[in-house]
């Protein structure tokens, strides 16, 4: 795909559309040279490279990639405009995209009914939707597992609502008996389950939740910011269709098109299974609602100024690689055939061990050390020596002596905390190039 020529076309057309309006004389002070802008755009490409590889397969450190050409073309073409989604009048056309994209993620979970739209990023969407549970259920709070994103029990304390965090099993999901019990004493009014931790990528047993939570009267919210799309690969390269399939029958899903949906940040979304709680966001604006008499999404929306650039580079990208099986399904697939991969040569390795088998697409390992000291020692040189050497990046994940104890048994916890190797194979490109990266870490752990 020639991105410059697209590129190129994508500014043409908007030019064409401005000049039907007729000329005008743009305003002085806002004029530049080519000269200054070449002076000036050479300094931030400059500073631009003080970046690490997102792009390349060598990358595997945080939940981090480029956009797709499709996204960033659609994204140019709307941002030229500069439409404002937070109501019709602001953005007509990327406003009646970002109701499309968003009817494509509805019927990607499954929902029969939904009100729902984009936000700047999943900590805002899951703020949403954890406003309309404290709305809901005010004198009730939400429950996580401990395993959760941090950003529950910060918009818990932003709302205002109890929090709780529930312990997990020893695969890193939520706990089930220790919910059950929880429950049990009245004080939650909605459970938060994440089926793809951002640590472990474990993936909570969302069907297994509800029936807990609908036994107790209990809302169930589902936070799949990472994890929502490998919905489309329900019941293949064995990952379990039942938590992925009970998500139609939950209260509200959060999901991040700007991970695995290909899109620049930021892009979440949030949708309701029940379109009432619009009820929960009326507000008066006498300036701003006026062209049409349809729903604008400011009304369903804590936020108010929204990029309708976002909405036009989702809608390009789903033209081109819709949310299913067979689209977007094909990439998450590679990804996940790469973990598959790395596990089995982790497995097979003399100086890594896998610290517990990938549900998604992040590999979790550390160093054939015996000791929880030497562990994170080991794990902390790696990760410095691979980004310092440009051989491998890679991140961390802090477990406890507890965790690794019920995964590995015989380590000496001579510490209460160590630092294991954590892999995000979220680019398709991993799945050829995993051989490669296992032969680079393990050469920096004999380094």
């Amino acid at each position: 795909m020639d991105l410059d020529h697209w590129l190129g076309t994508a500014a043409d057309a908007i030019a064409d559309w401005q000049r039907t309006f007729g000329p005008y004389d743009a305003y002085p002070s806002a004029q530049v040279s080519d000269e200054q802008l070449g002076t000036a755009l050479e300094a931030l490409t400059s500073r631009l490279a003080d970046n690490y590889p997102f792009f390349h397969p060598a990358y595997a450190g945080q939940m981090m990639k480029p956009p797709h050409p499709a996204a960033v073309v659609g994204y140019l073409a709307a941002m030229l405009i500069n439409p404002n989604n937070h109501a019709l009048d602001g953005g007509p056309a990327t406003a009646t995209m970002e109701k499309e994209v968003v009817g494509r993620l509805a019927a990607m979970f499954g929902l029969r009914t939904h009100l729902g739209h984009l936000t700047t990023s999943g900590t805002i969407a899951n703020l949403e939707a954890l406003y309309v549970a404290r709305e809901l259920h005010p004198d009730r709070g939400v429950a996580f597992s401990s395993e959760a994103h941090y950003t529950h029990a910060r918009m818990c304390a932003v709302l205002g609502v109890p929090g709780t965090a529930v312990g997990a099993d020893a695969t890193g999901r939520m706990d089930l008996d220790e919910l059950d019990e929880l429950l049990a004493r009245g004080r939650i009014g909605t459970v938060v389950a994440t089926p793809g931790t951002t640590g472990l990528g474990a993936v909570d047993r969302v069907d297994q939740v509800l029936a807990i939570a609908r036994r107790h009267g209990v809302r169930v919210h589902v936070d799949a910011a990472y994890g929502g799309f490998f919905t489309l690969l329900a019941g293949q390269h064995g990952i379990d269709p039942a938590p992925w399939r009970a998500i139609a029958d939950c209260d509200s899903v959060v999901v991040d098109p700007h991970k695995h949906g290909l899109q620049p940040y930021g892009c979440g979304a949030v949708l309701f299974a029940d379109p009432a709680v619009g009820r929960f966001y009326l507000h008066d604006s006498p300036y701003t609602y006026f062209t049409s008499g349809d729903l604008h999404l400011g009304e369903i929306s804590l936020e108010c100024s929204r990029a309708g650039a976002a909405a036009a580079a989702l809608w390009l990208t789903f033209q081109l690689l819709p949310p299913t099986p067979d689209g977007l399904g094909r990439l998450l697939a590679a990804s996940r055939r790469a973990a598959l991969g790395w596990s089995g040569l982790l497995t097979a390795s003399a100086s890594l061990e896998l610290y517990q088998p990938p549900e998604l697409d992040i590999v979790c390992y550390f160093p054939a050390e015996r000791a929880m000291s030497a562990i994170d020692a080991a794990s902390a040189r790696i990760l410095t020596d691979g980004m310092t050497t440009g051989a491998a990046y890679l991140s961390t994940l802090r477990v406890t002596a507890a965790a690794l104890a019920r995964r590995h048994p015989g380590i000496h916890a001579d510490q209460p905390h160590a630092r294991i190797l954590r892999s995000v194979l979220m680019k398709p490109e991993h799945e050829a190039f995993v051989p490669e990266l296992h032969a680079r870490v393990e050469r920096l752990v004999g380094s």
